[in-house]
């Protein structure tokens, strides 16, 4: 009685496993949504090599992964969403999903999951696409590995390469994301990490992110996008090790802050910006050691900044080290090496003896007069930035750093 137990048992457990339903053109199964449609809990389908025509191809409530050998092709077709996703438990890998259609009433995406938990997103090829990965209302997912690329030349007519909406704890990890609207956007996401991700030459913004909460963005790269990288009305907020590049422009900046509060920015690179960050509505950063490199202004302070810090930081050959209007609002600038100090160190302890101010009389002229900016490096204006460091009249009295770091500093 008890053998036959055991093989009852075992034949069910046999029942039970994973099955690996293949699609290929000479296979049994050709098409992906009939592999999903028969496809169970725990199933595997591994799409082989080729190209499949096929679009909305729908996966509800089916813990299953999609594995793609040598990067099956799923072309749309310009006719809608690739993939539109409901799942927990749920994997996709190794596709390349081409020719979403474009719209300015729907957000056609090559991947479009909702309402989904534990999901991985790897190693996928998203080309010529309008959304690429449109994450909604879902949690502890991984969006990691994935190339997204597409031609986009207008604003109104593009979509972002990887979004989030109304989730949470999300990884997303080593994309590279070229071509799109905003390379990643996040929109009432949270505790979501956003690592070693390569955005270059967006029509936008490489990152854009608002009301974004205990959020961490750390060793990527922004790189020649149309703006920079905006971060609005979002608190908690820690960025470290990134790197931020031409972004040039009159309307462009490395780094956009705009209502931010209690947030740390830490051995950030800034490099080649019209301006480095541009600071709105901010209350009690951080900025430590981080290097500000051949930028047109290295910080420029709109006004409502309270209770900021900047230490330790590089400003190296920037035409404006720090750009200020309104009043100082107890912003703290201590122990920052600027390029353009011209103070001494009699006692040999690393510190300037004499205190610098950073903000230039002519920063203030192009605030108020943009046109002045063509007198740039002339010796004239040399000569008001002088007089105005040695008796300050117009620009702020306050901001100075006492302590001027006489060498770079290591970081």
């Amino acid at each position: 009685m008890r053998r036959w137990m055991l093989l009852l048992f075992i034949l069910s457990v046999l029942s039970t496993q994973a099955r690996e339903i293949e699609v290929c053109h000479s296979c049994e199964v050709t098409s992906i949504q009939a592999a999903v449609d028969m496809a169970q809990d725990g199933d595997v389908i591994r799409i082989k090599s080729g190209t499949y025509r096929e679009h909305d191809i729908k996966i509800l409530n089916k813990s299953i992964r999609i594995i793609g050998e040598d990067y099956p092709v799923i072309d749309a077709e310009k006719k809608g969403t690739a993939f539109s996703i409901q799942a927990n438990n749920f994997t996709m890998e190794g596709l390349h999903i081409k020719n979403i259609s474009t719209s300015h009433t729907s957000e056609f995406a090559a991947i479009l999951m909702a309402h989904s938990t534990n999901f991985t997103i790897r190693n996928n090829r998203l080309e010529n696409v309008f959304f690429g990965i449109l994450i909604e209302k879902s949690t502890g997912g991984s969006i990691t590995g994935n190339r997204i690329k597409s031609k986009s030349v207008r604003q109104d007519n593009s979509g972002n390469g990887i979004h989030l909406w109304h989730s949470k704890e999300i990884k997303i990890s080593n994309n590279v994301v070229s071509g799109m609207r905003d390379g990643i956007y996040l929109e009432f996401a949270g505790e979501s990490i956003i690592s070693d991700n390569v955005c270059r030459d967006n029509l936008r913004y490489g990152l854009h992110f608002m009301f974004s909460d205990h959020n961490k963005y750390l060793d990527n790269v922004f790189e020649s996008n149309g703006a920079g990288v905006a971060v609005m009305f979002s608190k908690h907020i820690k960025m470290y090790r990134n790197v931020f590049k031409k972004s040039w422009g009159s309307a462009s900046f490395g780094l956009l802050l705009k209502e931010i509060n209690d947030a740390e920015l830490k051995h950030n690179v800034f490099e080649k910006n019209t301006i480095a960050i541009s600071a709105d509505g901010t209350n009690r950063i951080d900025y430590v050691e981080n290097d500000f490199i051949n930028n047109g202004y290295g910080i420029k302070i709109r006004g409502a900044c309270y209770k900021n810090i900047f230490t330790r930081n590089n400003f190296l050959y920037n035409s404006f080290d720090v750009a200020y209007t309104g009043r100082i609002n107890e912003n703290e600038f201590d122990r920052n090496y600027w390029s353009e100090y011209s103070g001494y160190d009699l006692n040999k302890d690393g510190i300037g003896d004499v205190a610098y101010r950073p903000v230039k009389l002519f920063s203030y002229l192009v605030t108020q007069t943009p046109e002045a900016i063509v007198l740039l490096r002339s010796m004239f204006i040399g000569l008001l930035d002088f007089s105005e460091k040695v008796s300050p009249i117009f620009t702020p009295k306050d901001l100075i750093d006492h302590h001027p770091q006489m060498k770079k500093i290591k970081w």
